[in-house]
């Protein structure tokens, strides 16, 4: 159960720092982080930290496309864990 905190703490707090670092990047108008590595960390578990990130730093909240794949993810896991739990029952 560690283990699992442990990632989930680490894979959160690389999605709150690229989402940072993203944002960062957009004002200097240098090169950008993909959005395909961001919502990566987002599908390996980073929803809450990248979540936290687009509010905190007020990056990726407009977008739209961005924010319909961010929040497709989140459904998918959601299905997933459901069906899961469901199945392991």
């Amino acid at each position: 159960m560690a283990v699992i905190l442990i990632y989930f703490f680490i894979i959160n707090s690389i999605g709150f720092f690229l989402i940072g670092y993203d944002k960062k990047m957009a004002v200097a108008n240098k090169y950008r982080i993909p959005e395909k590595i961001l919502l990566l960390i987002v599908f390996l578990g980073g929803i809450i930290g990248s979540g936290l990130g687009m509010l905190f730093f007020r990056h990726k909240t407009s977008k739209i496309s961005y924010l319909l794949k961010f929040f497709g993810i989140i459904v998918i896991q959601i299905l997933f864990f459901f069906l899961l739990k469901n199945h392991l029952n």
